[in-house]
């Protein structure tokens, strides 16, 4: 029989109770001072399938242009002399150095005209030809209108014409004691009786009485009208 309890029990009963002393410290004392954090939650985010990059093969073609369009931005344009390709230079030896003094002598045998100014003879413009004074141009001097032609009085206005003799002449008789002939006339509603160089309404005189008409002068205006013969009104006076 074995008095005493076993020395790994002791050990591992301590291990237990010191574990429990540090949840209790945590869980009451720790509490007091301050609240715990809160946890935070993640949530898993599903990620959006991106495709690969699509990777473009360069062609020499492509490689050439970016290349000269990137020197000709850094570098700066300069004149150049002669053929930059070796094989657009020509071949000395197919030059013929013959020189054509004819072609020289032609072109410095042209003269130029009077107007224009020798493209060979360097120096200042000659002055241009002095104005021709002999020549005058003709000045038009305009004179001053005149006075206005003086208006022409007006003359005398015309004399108003005669109103026409409202008499009708219907017919006319002859005396055969002496051949007179009275005319007779009809004025409105009543009949007048006049013979040649009658003066009728104190106004109006017969001149010739005719078969077919009769001639009165208006003594007022000193106009003479013809008046037909009414033969209508013949039958219904007579």
């Amino acid at each position: 029989m074995k008095l005493g309890a076993d020395p790994k029990k002791i050990v591992i009963l301590g291990g237990l109770v010191a574990l429990m002393l540090v949840i209790f410290y945590f869980n009451f004392w720790a509490s007091d001072d301050s609240s715990p954090a809160p946890r935070a939650v993640t949530t898993s985010v599903p990620r959006a399938i991106v495709p690969p990059p699509v990777v473009r093969a360069k062609g020499p073609q492509g490689e050439r242009r970016r290349t000269a369009n990137n020197a000709s931005l850094v570098k700066d344009w300069k004149p150049r002399l002669g053929f930059q390709n070796p094989e657009d230079r020509p071949d000395p030896a197919t030059v013929d150095p013959t020189l054509r003094l004819e072609l020289l002598a032609k072109v410095q045998n042209v003269a130029a005209g009077p107007p224009g100014r020798n493209l060979f003879d360097f120096g200042q413009a000659p002055p241009p030809p002095p104005a021709d004074l002999g020549k005058v141009s003709k000045i038009e001097v305009k004179q001053p209108p005149g006075p206005a032609p003086p208006a022409t009085a007006p003359g005398p206005p015309p004399p108003p014409a005669a109103p026409q003799i409202t008499f009708k002449y219907y017919g006319y008789k002859v005396s055969k004691s002496d051949g007179i002939k009275a005319a007779f006339l009809l004025d409105g509603d009543d009949i007048l009786i006049a013979g040649e160089n009658d003066t009728v309404k104190r106004r109006y005189r017969v001149v010739k009485i005719g078969i077919s008409s009769i001639t009165i002068e208006d003594t007022q205006f000193k106009s003479t009208q013809t008046l037909p013969l009414q033969e209508s009104l013949a039958g219904a006076v007579g």
